[in-house]
């Protein structure tokens, strides 16, 4: 080696800074506004580090929405699997709702940003797909699979009315929404 090198820096979680970096930029800029650059600063790392651990920006979007999908559904998982009964999984499944979901503005725009990424590019539904089977299997110990995919549709709907709305539902109503479907014949 000579004098003139410098040493590679030992950095095992670099990859890992710069997905939640990631995260962080989209929840700041959008996907629009998410740049190499922009993701390399939030993470504090060379702008090489960019390329040397993902193919390009489509290789890192996917990574970091992946791992947002990942964490938002083991929030609902955690959540639902102390239910033993359909009345605890609807408890269950409206505090998900009432107070997980977009529980921050950052997990808001982060989700909306995925929504619009897989409407305008099918190549990104796998995230969107797998997300909500994972949701309605949560739900399948306690509902037939055809209620499963209308109360993961209410929680869609509802976390996008109580986040966006000037007056949102409250948490009552909520589980009133969701008892009405999960009890419907």
């Amino acid at each position: 080696m000579s004098d003139h090198a410098r040493p590679r820096r030992h950095d095992p979680q670099r990859r890992d800074r710069i997905i939640d970096a990631c995260l962080d930029v989209i929840a700041e800029h959008g996907v629009a506004g998410t740049s190499h650059r922009r993701v390399a600063a939030a993470a504090d790392v060379p702008l090489g580090s960019m390329t040397y651990h993902f193919e390009g920006m489509d290789a890192l979007l996917r990574e970091a929405f992946t791992r947002y999908a990942d964490q938002v559904a083991a929030r609902a998982e955690r959540r639902m699997a102390a239910a033993t009964t359909l009345e605890e999984a609807l408890d269950a499944f409206t505090a998900n709702i009432d107070q997980d979901v977009f529980g921050t503005q950052r997990d808001l725009i982060i989700t909306q940003e995925l929504y619009t990424l897989a409407a305008r590019r099918p190549e990104y539904r796998d995230i969107t797909s797998a997300w909500m089977a994972r949701t309605r299997a949560t739900l399948a110990p306690f509902v037939d699979p055809d209620t499963a995919v209308m109360l993961d549709a209410m929680n869609e709907g509802l976390s996008l009315h109580r986040a966006l709305h000037t007056s949102p539902a409250g948490a009552a109503l909520v589980r009133e929404a969701l008892v009405r479907l999960a009890r419907h014949p």
